[in-house]
């Protein structure tokens, strides 16, 4: 594993300490962070499938009824009354966090159940339908909700996986290179100064004996 370009120095060997620590620390905040994520992001794909699963079978009931009333009324009066609506779905986004990632709060507000005809010339049939679509527009709040917040997880769960991996593979191999050669290096200097050392003491010891004497 390549070493990271340090002089093999004692600052700089503290210096590598330092951030062999912090890189290792860096790991295990990381590696628990990316638990975590996978932790909620199982959470909340099993809320977001059951939310999907009423969300589905609503469409089909309110389908099934939207197919008896146009077999009562006609498909072109039921397309004209649907038409004659003038109230729009009202839907908010706002922001909000989800383990520290920021994930959009969609929020749906359907109109007020408010019949836009009379009663003389359309089948109950039709009002019934009004109510089912309400209930779909009802569940797509939440529905969105669930799987944006899945998606954002798992964009984050990527990230901090490839920090994770970059620390594990990358950084902290480097680091821990860098202070065995460091380490290495100084102490080979510590034996080569200690051998110039003894050497110097024992020439001087040889040069005054004789004047001892």
């Amino acid at each position: 594993m390549p070493r990271t370009k340090l002089a093999a120095t004692r600052s700089n060997l503290i210096l590598a300490k330092q951030q062999l620590a912090l890189a290792r620390q860096g790991y295990k905040l990381l590696d628990r962070k990316r638990e975590v994520l996978m932790l909620e992001i199982m959470r909340v794909i099993g809320q977001a499938e059951d939310i999907q699963g009423q969300t589905n079978e609503q469409f089909k009931q309110a389908y099934a009824i939207l197919q008896q009333a146009r077999a009562a009324m006609g498909t072109e009066r039921v397309m004209r009354f649907a038409l004659s609506r003038v109230s729009d779905v009202d839907t908010h986004v706002t922001p909000r966090s989800v383990m520290g990632v920021p994930v959009p709060e969609v929020t749906i507000y359907a109109p007020q159940s408010r019949l836009p005809y009379g009663f003389g010339d359309t089948s109950v049939v039709l009002d019934r339908a009004q109510h089912e679509w309400a209930e779909v527009v009802d569940l797509l709040g939440p529905l969105a909700n669930y799987v944006t917040t899945v998606w954002r997880l798992t964009l984050e769960l990527k990230r901090t996986q490839r920090r994770v991996n970059a620390l594990r593979s990358v950084f902290i191999p480097a680091y821990e290179e860098t202070v065995r050669y460091i380490e290495a290096t100084l102490e080979e200097k510590d034996r080569e100064d200690l051998f110039r050392l003894k050497r110097v003491k024992s020439k001087t010891a040889t040069i005054a004996a004789p004047s001892s004497s």
